[in-house]
């Protein structure tokens, strides 16, 4: 089978495969491995068979709506779909049907995609592991043993596992870019606003982002263009074509923040990193090193997780888990003081940060600072299992308070077979250079390629 949906998409167009036989094999494989990765929660396999079955019709009669058309595609299991339930993997919402779908799933739909199924998650999202959801944990499709990282990790998983040809996940302090770097795929949280939350159950609304996980970064092109929309006060009529954009070559400045982003890596991370900037620095007009203004204070996301769930846990806080219970509840100590400033400082944070693309035009660091830790290990302790996912997230988050797009793409693996992710991020609606130099780095490298072999 081809390897890329712009691949897929020729195929589709010229009828040398159906979208009924695309869902008939992503099907065939949820069924054969989802049991070992629990990556879905629910398969929409009847609903997805009658939008093959109508996306099949209207390209037989040359309506053909672009790459997305035909295309099986699963959604992170806090994306509204109208008539299916959706449970942020908690039993607080085991039952929730929303009546509206999401205006991502909209747009999925607008384009010719096929709604494959929910996919499992961190419960509320609230956690970078993908071990805590009502549904049982995630697992990685490199190593069943080790997480497949979080939140968004059924999507990555389903996505590394050829579950699909591409997913949409939620971040919000790198539950995107995490376990798209754990799993060895692509993922791509692009600029605040650019793509639609409507719809999406929040974790935090001031630092939520919607994007997609695929398989290599043209895929993620291809699904951001469905899903994205051109921003009021952006300087954008219309949303870019970053399909076209990836083949364009620029001489990139390029800064690696090593204070903070590079401390305390993996043996095996730093050695990967090292080669990856060498990559990188061919690829470039320049790589030099910069400083960053980091600022780890979680005030506003614990503020606006209190919130959100407030009423929920007054009435059943015996169906959360122990952990996530534990999470939402550390924001009760909030003041509005304290969380207006915090919106105020957030908001000084997005705006300073575009001094540091005055001497740069994108920043490299990894995506994380270890690889995938092992499941059993992190749920027998606790107090092992926090340190470790603030760990995981270290290198993600600061990208959600500036609000800036990022992507995790592949550049290496350890000696025992677990993926390694580079992180590239640049300026506010940047997700065009972004993209272009993560293309050129996947295209220089090979570690795309790469599959697993149990799978």
């Amino acid at each position: 089978m081809p390897t890329s949906i712009l691949d897929i998409a020729k195929l589709v167009r010229n009828r040398s495969i159906s979208p009924v036989e695309l869902l008939e094999q992503s099907l065939a494989r949820i069924e054969k491995l989802n049991p070992a990765l629990n990556g879905f929660i629910t398969v929409m396999a009847e609903s997805a068979l009658a939008e093959a079955r109508q996306a099949e019709a209207e390209i037989l009669v040359g309506d053909w709506r672009g790459p997305l058309h035909g295309v099986p595609i699963g959604l992170k299991d806090l994306i509204d779909t109208a008539g299916v339930r959706t449970t942020a993997a908690s039993a607080v919402f085991k039952d929730r049907i929303p009546q509206e779908d999401a205006e991502v799933v909209g747009r999925l739909k607008s384009a010719g995609a096929i709604i494959l199924g929910k996919q499992n998650l961190h419960e509320f999202a609230y956690g970078g592991s993908s071990i805590i959801s009502y549904y049982g944990e995630v697992h990685n499709p490199w190593n069943p043993a080790h997480i497949a990282g979080g939140s968004s990790g059924g999507s990555a998983a389903a996505v590394a596992a050829g579950l699909g040809y591409g997913a949409i996940g939620t971040d919000t302090a790198g539950s995107i870019r995490e376990p798209a770097s754990q799993c060895g795929v692509v993922g791509l949280k692009p600029t605040y606003g650019r793509v639609s939350a409507r719809g999406v159950i929040q974790l935090s609304q001031s630092l939520d982002h919607v994007g997609p996980i695929a398989r290599n970064v043209s895929d993620a092109a291809v699904i951001l263009q469905a899903i994205a929309e051109p921003v009021p006060g952006s300087g954008e009529e219309t949303v870019p074509d970053f399909v076209s954009s990836l083949h364009a070559r620029a001489a990139f400045r390029v800064g690696a923040p090593r204070a903070f982003f590079f401390e305390d890596l993996d043996p095996e991370v730093a050695a990967a990193m090292e080669e990856a900037l060498a990559v990188i620095k061919s690829l470039a007009a320049e790589v030099r090193e910069i400083s960053l203004p980091v600022n780890t204070d979680r005030t506003l996301q614990s503020a606006e997780a209190y919130m959100y769930h407030l009423p929920l846990i007054e009435k059943t806080p015996e169906l959360y888990q122990p952990e996530t219970l534990r999470r939402i509840q550390a924001g009760n100590g909030v003041s509005w003081a304290a969380y207006t400033s915090s919106l105020r400082q957030l908001k000084e944070a997005r705006h300073e940060i575009g001094k540091a693309f005055e001497t740069v035009d994108l920043l490299v660091t990894p995506a994380t600072p270890i690889p995938a830790p092992v499941i059993e290990e992190l749920k027998k302790d606790m107090d092992l299992l926090r340190p470790r996912e603030l760990l995981l997230l270290r290198n993600t988050r600061p990208f959600n308070v500036w609000g800036l797009p990022a992507i995790s793409l592949p550049c290496g693996f350890t000696r025992a077979g677990l993926p390694i992710g580079l992180q590239i991020a640049g300026p506010h609606w940047g997700e065009a250079a972004v993209l272009q130099l993560a293309y050129a780095y996947e295209q220089a490298t090979e570690w795309h390629k790469r599959q697993p072999e149990q799978m």
